[in-house]
C-alpha cells in the first residue's frame, strides 16, 4: 500500500495510490464483516411478508465462502487474490443475491488478472466488469435491484479515475453512489415502495463497499478471519465417498434454536468426524444431515445448542452388509451391463425440504437429494457435490424453489456432466416434473417433458406474516395467515379456515380434479384431515390426497392438477 502523508499542521487526509494482493484481501475481509454484522437488517428488508428474508443471509454465507482460503494468505498478487476470491465465492453461493454477488467478484477478478497490483483505474476497470457479469447473469435484468446498485457503482468509478481521483477518494464516490441506488430503488419497482423498504440485495452490495472504504479511510481493520475458517475438503471436491467409508450411521435431524451458526455448526460436525456432512437453514431452523461412528456425540452437540426435531439414525454397514449378501449373486451375473447402464442413464437432483417431502421424491426415484429450500438455499457447491455424486452423465436438476434456481444454473460451467435445469419454483412443481421423467426417452426429451409438467400445477401455500405490509392491494398484519398462489400473496387474515378457503377460491379450484395436501412439521395428521374433510364438503367433485411434507414454516401446501 502506498499512502501519501500530508504537512503538519492540516488534518491527515488518507490517500492511498496503489494496493497489492495484502490490501485486497483486507478490505475484501473488511467488507465481509461489515455484511455479516448487518445481515439481520438486510433480511428484514424482504418485500413480501412470508418467511423467506434471507437476502443479508444468502450474500454474507456467499462472502463467509469466498474468503475462506484467503484469510490467512501471504500471498501479494492482487489477481491472485482475486481469482480466488472469485472461485470461492462462485463455490459457495446462496440465492440469486449470493449468485449475482459472486458474479461481482468475478468480474473484480477478471479486470485484474494479470495484475501484481491495481490503482484507481484499474479498479475502475474491474467494476465495469463486474456490472457486465452481474446483468449476464439474469435472463431478465430488473431494475431496482442490486443489478442497479452495482451499475451506478460501476459508473462512479469510472466517473472518479477519469478525475484523477486515488483509491480512497473513488470508494467514497462509489459508495456515495451506492446509497444513493439504494435509497431510489423504491421508485423503480413498485413492490419496494408499496413495502415501504429498500432492495436488500442492493443494501447489501452497498454494505459491502462500506466496508471496505471504511477500512481504505482507516476507520476499522479487517475481520481476523472469515466465519468458519474450514480445512476440511469441500463435498464437491471430494467426489464419492465409498461404501467402506460411510460405514457407521446416517444421522439426520431438524435443529431449531436461536442464533444457530450454520458454517460453524457444519466445521464442528465435521471436526468430529462427521463425513458427507450438509447443513442447511438459517439461525433458528436447521436441516443437518450427516454420516457418523457415533451418533450420540452428534446428538449431543445438537442438544447443547437447541431442541431436536425429526431425529433418524439409520446403521449404514447393517444396510450395505444385507444389501451385498442378499444381491450379490445378482449383481455378479449383471455385473457388465449394469457399469454400463449407471454411466449412461439420466439422474435427477431435486432440493428439498420436509422429511415428508423427501419421502416423497425418494418414492419417485430422485437419484439424490440436496437439503434446502425456503429460507435455507442451498450453495452452488452443495448442488455441484450432488451432480457428482451420481453415476450418471447426464443429470436434470430441479431446484423447486424461485431462489434456487439461478445457483442451479451455474452448475453446468463448473462439471464435465451435461446438466439440465427445469426451472421448478415449488415442491410440487418438482413432484409433477418427477412423475413426467420417462426412464425410456433421452434427456432433450425428458428435460422438455418435465418442463411442461411442471407447468400445469398450481400451488398454494399457507403460512404466517412475519411483519405487517400492504403487497398489491392486500393488507398484512404480522401473525396474520397468509395465502400464496404461485409465488403471489393473495390472502390474508386471522383465521385460517377462512384464508385456506378464500386462496382455494381465488387459484380456482373448482377448474381442477385432484388436490394434494401437504401438512407441515407443526401439522398433525388429525388437523390436516379436518382441513381435507371440509375442502371436500366445499367442493365435493375434488379428489383430495393428504401427505406428511413435514415442511418448515408453511403449514400447508396444496398442489391442484
Amino acid at each position: 500500500m502506498q499512502e501519501q502523508t500530508v504537512r503538519p499542521g492540516r488534518q491527515r487526509q488518507r490517500r492511498i495510490s496503489v494496493f497489492d494482493g495484502q490490501d485486497l484481501k483486507k478490505s475484501i475481509l473488511a467488507g465481509a464483516a461489515w455484511l455479516e454484522k448487518h445481515k439481520e437488517a438486510i433480511n428484514a428488508l424482504n418485500v413480501f411478508p412470508v418467511p423467506d428474508g434471507d437476502t443479508g443471509s444468502n450474500m454474507s454465507a456467499t462472502m463467509q465462502s469466498a474468503i475462506r482460503n484467503i484469510a490467512k494468505s501471504s500471498e501479494t498478487s492482487a489477481s491472485d487474490i482475486a481469482a480466488r476470491l472469485a472461485h470461492d465465492a462462485l463455490l459457495g453461493a446462496r440465492g440469486n443475491s449470493g449468485v449475482i454477488l459472486s458474479q461481482t467478484l468475478r468480474g473484480l477478478a477478471a479486470g485484474l488478472a494479470g495484475k501484481k497490483t491495481f490503482t484507481a483505474p484499474d479498479l475502475a476497470d474491474a467494476m465495469q466488469e463486474a456490472e457486465r457479469l452481474a446483468y449476464r447473469a439474469v435472463i431478465k435484468p430488473v431494475e431496482g435491484t442490486i443489478l442497479t446498485v452495482v451499475r451506478e457503482s460501476a459508473a462512479a468509478a469510472r466517473h472518479s479515475a477519469e478525475r484523477g481521483d486515488d483509491l480512497v477518494a473513488l470508494m467514497q464516490e462509489v459508495v456515495n453512489a451506492a446509497r444513493q441506488a439504494v435509497a431510489r430503488t423504491p421508485d423503480l419497482l413498485p413492490t419496494l415502495k408499496q413495502a415501504g423498504v429498500v432492495d436488500a440485495g442492493g443494501q447489501g452490495f452497498c454494505t459491502i463497499l462500506e466496508g471496505v472504504w471504511r477500512y481504505m479511510r482507516g476507520e476499522a481493520g479487517p475481520a481476523a478471519s472469515p466465519a468458519t475458517q474450514s480445512t476440511a475438503e469441500p463435498a464437491a471436491r471430494k467426489g464419492r465417498v465409498s461404501i467402506e467409508e460411510e460405514y457407521g450411521y446416517e444421522v439426520v435431524f431438524l435443529l431449531r434454536g436461536s442464533g444457530l451458526d450454520v458454517e460453524r455448526i457444519r466445521q464442528t460436525i465435521i471436526d468430529m468426524g462427521g463425513v458427507s456432512t450438509v447443513v442447511a437453514g438459517d439461525e433458528k431452523l436447521l436441516k443437518v444431515h450427516t454420516h457418523t461412528p457415533t451418533p450420540g456425540k452428534i446428538l449431543d452437540y445438537g442438544v447443547s445448542l437447541g431442541s431436536l426435531l425429526d431425529i433418524n439414525i439409520e446403521n449404514l454397514q447393517e444396510q450395505s452388509l444385507n444389501y451385498a449378501a442378499e444381491s450379490a449373486a445378482e449383481h455378479a451375473a449383471e455385473e457388465e451391463d449394469r457399469t454400463e447402464s449407471e454411466t449412461t442413464r439420466i439422474a435427477t437432483v431435486a432440493v428439498v425440504s420436509g422429511a415428508g417431502f423427501e419421502k416423497v421424491f425418494q418414492g419417485l426415484k430422485v437419484s439424490a437429494i440436496v437439503p434446502g429450500g425456503q429460507t435455507m438455499n442451498p450453495s452452488i457447491e452443495e448442488l455441484l457435490s450432488a451432480v457428482e455424486s451420481v453415476a450418471a452423465q447426464q443429470v436434470i436438476i430441479l431446484p423447486n424453489n424461485g431462489n434456487v434456481i439461478m445457483s442451479a444454473e451455474q452448475v453446468s460451467g463448473l462439471t464435465q456432466k451435461e446438466v439440465c435445469v427445469v426451472p421448478t419454483k415449488t415442491l410440487c412443481q418438482g413432484i409433477a416434473a418427477l412423475l413426467g421423467f420417462n426412464y425410456e426417452a433421452d434427456f432433450a426429451i425428458n428435460c422438455k417433458t418435465m418442463t411442461e409438467a411442471a407447468r400445469h400445477i398450481q400451488t398454494a401455500e399457507i403460512t404466517t406474516a412475519v411483519r405487517s405490509a400492504q403487497i398489491g392491494g392486500v393488507h398484512v398484519r404480522e401473525g396474520d395467515y397468509i395465502g400464496v398462489i404461485n409465488g403471489d400473496l393473495a390472502v390474508a387474515g386471522q383465521n385460517m379456515d377462512l384464508v385456506i378457503q378464500d386462496t382455494l377460491q381465488r387459484m380456482h379450484i373448482d377448474n381442477y380434479e385432484i388436490v394434494t395436501l401437504y401438512y407441515g412439521q407443526d401439522v398433525n395428521t388429525e388437523q390436516a384431515q379436518e382441513i381435507a374433510r371440509r375442502i371436500k364438503q366445499a367442493h365435493s367433485h375434488l379428489e383430495i390426497e393428504v401427505v406428511n411434507g413435514g415442511q418448515p414454516y408453511y403449514a400447508y401446501i396444496f398442489s391442484a392438477e
